[in-house]
């Protein structure tokens, strides 16, 4: 049996959840974090600022189209058009290519991976998040992320 390899998640610096910010995304494959800067969330388990994790799995339909798609309201995901009526948000993202030497598996794996992580640190899934984290493929995980959820307090 292998030992998994334990590698330190860590976010980039924040961004206001503007279209400014979002266009320079365009086209990057990856995850990105739609997150309050001050209301935090009473969870289950912790309290967090996320609000949602997302991912875009294709270049044509990149973390910048996802987050314009979010930002613009055409994604329907009525949780974030509330709280940003009510507040400004932010975000942050990781792109596939930085991964792409150690996670062998799908964006979409990797996200159900992130997703399924805060479930088991914080209770339940990030509170937009409207549907359920799928459970990361039947294969091997060979690796363990450590993540930095505390990015979010």
């Amino acid at each position: 049996m292998k030992i998994k390899n334990i590698v330190n998640i860590y976010f980039d610096n924040p961004m206001p959840f503007e279209a400014d910010n979002i266009k320079p995304l365009n086209g990057i494959i990856g995850l990105y974090f739609i997150f309050s800067p001050n209301n935090q969330i009473q969870y289950p388990f912790d309290k967090s600022k996320l609000l949602y994790i997302g991912m875009s799995e294709k270049k044509t339909n990149g973390i910048g189209s996802r987050l314009i798609g979010h930002f613009e309201g055409k994604s329907k995901n009525i949780g974030l058009v509330n709280y940003r009526k009510i507040k400004p948000l932010w975000f942050t993202y990781i792109n596939f290519e930085i991964l792409k030497n150690i996670w062998e598996f799908r964006v979409e794996d990797l996200e159900s991976y992130f997703i399924l992580n805060f479930v088991e640190n914080f209770g339940v899934y990030p509170i937009c998040n409207n549907k359920t984290g799928l459970k990361v493929l039947n294969n091997t995980i060979l690796i363990n992320f450590k993540i930095n959820w505390s990015y979010f307090k």
